[in-house]
């Protein structure tokens, strides 16, 4: 049910107009009266001079037409004298026709696809958005409030089931990925870049440092002394061997990380392609692969893991929307100035928010433009009748007033005219 729509006249202006209506209709109703009283002058005095003959024509026209142009004005909005003459008070009398007349009109006039989209391609959403986003305080307000969101966002989230749904969906997708080829492929790239050979590097330079080491050589030394001989322990040989093998071994190192030509490290990158071309063509790799794989996801340790992540998570979003912590906003605020600095930016983007924007906009007009008829129709038969008229009356009437003022005079001058020619032709 649509309750009936008041109108306030309370604003000055409104004020202001309706003392001029009625100054207007006042002025109206004295040329009336002036006509009238004109005529009846007119005609008393007809008998002293002929030319008060042409003026009591005047005035019984003029008073005829002001009587006529008043009815008319009056008859549009109300029932003149209260009368129940047909016809009158036609604004009222047709409040319902109006209205369905209105929405339709504006259905078919206002609403239709072509000058629509037309409207719409004028206005550049995108630089609205970008100028919007570039606004610090715009987008600091913004990151506040999708802030206020978050947290119940995370609890419908928790509570619709829609976390389990998710994690089926992703431990489902994780078991069909291929490890095998997207591992193969990595590797190749890796090597392909020769970042395998700084890899190499460290791993060098870190086993040079452990050999370097006097634990490290300490035990290698018990590890040799424990398998010499007695007669060779007597003269110390471990202490030979080990200064000997880990000097050796040291060389080596240094060798092979200061000469990026090495024959080493061709031997590596012989392996290393080996090991990736096995990995893309042996099966019983790519099983191993799956297999470690479905073993890993099976890990009770990683649903917990995932469950920390996330209680860790909706912790510092409720701490941010709390205001606790400003990290989370303020970051969001900086992604948003520098989303509308790279909108801003990017004019082949802007031109795809637009032709979107016109798209769905267009599309959602013409769906509803049907509705917005039905609702401007209800809206008008709902609107109160007595207060709309005052409110048109008060906005238009001293213009409509004019019509009585113009009515007296051309009915003056017709009724002259008239007056004229039967005064010619009794002459004649």
């Amino acid at each position: 049910m649509i309750l009936p729509t008041t109108f306030s006249f309370d604003t000055p202006t409104d004020a202001a107009r309706a003392a001029e209506l009625r100054r207007i209709k006042a002025l109206a109703t004295l040329v009336l009266t002036g006509t009238l009283a004109l005529f009846v002058a007119a005609k008393l005095l007809l008998p002293l001079h002929p030319v008060f003959g042409f003026v009591a024509a005047f005035a019984e026209a003029a008073t005829i037409g002001g009587l006529a142009d008043w009815y008319a004005v009056v008859a549009l909005f109300k029932r003149p004298l209260g009368l129940p003459i047909p016809h009158t008070a036609i604004i009222q009398a047709n409040q319902n026709r109006i209205a369905e007349k209105l929405g339709e009109f504006i259905e078919v006039h206002f609403l239709e696809p072509g000058p629509v989209e037309a409207k719409l391609r004028q206005i550049d959403f995108g630089s609205f958005i970008a100028d919007w986003l570039r606004d610090r305080k715009r987008s600091a307000d913004l990151a506040r409030f999708a802030l206020r969101l978050l947290p119940e966002a995370v609890s419908a989230t928790e509570t619709s089931g829609l976390m389990n749904f998710i994690s089926r969906r992703i431990a489902s997708q994780l078991q069909d990925i291929d490890l095998a080829p997207l591992a193969a492929g990595t590797l190749r790239a890796f090597v392909a870049e020769r970042r395998h050979q700084g890899l190499l590097d460290d791993f060098l330079r870190g086993v040079h440092e452990m050999l370097t080491q006097a634990e490290t050589m300490a035990m290698i030394r018990e590890k040799v002394r424990a398998e010499l001989p007695t007669l060779l322990k007597l003269y110390r040989a471990d202490k030979f061997l080990v200064n000997k093998i880990v000097a050796s071994a040291t060389a080596f190192l240094e060798e092979v990380r200061k000469d990026p030509d090495h024959p080493f490290r061709g031997e590596f990158d012989r392996m290393v392609l080996s090991f990736v071309d096995r990995l893309s063509n042996d099966k019983s790799y790519g099983d191993r692969i799956d297999g470690l794989k479905r073993d890993l996801l099976a890990r009770p340790e990683l649903g917990e893991l995932a469950r920390t992540m996330w209680a860790n998570a909706r912790s510092f979003i409720e701490r941010s929307a709390s205001g606790e912590s400003q990290v989370l906003q303020q970051h969001l605020a900086g992604m948003f100035v520098k989303a509308g600095e790279a909108l801003a930016a990017d004019s082949e983007l802007r031109g795809e928010i637009n032709e979107g924007f016109v798209t769905v906009l267009r599309s959602f007009i013409a769906d509803q433009k049907s509705g917005v008829s039905t609702f401007i129709a209800d809206q008008v038969k709902a609107w109160d009748m007595g207060q709309l008229i005052s409110l048109i009356e008060i906005n238009v009437g001293r213009d409509l007033q004019y019509i009585r003022f113009n009515g007296s005079l051309i009915g003056g001058l017709a009724g002259l005219a008239l007056y004229t020619c039967e005064f010619l032709l009794r002459l004649l």
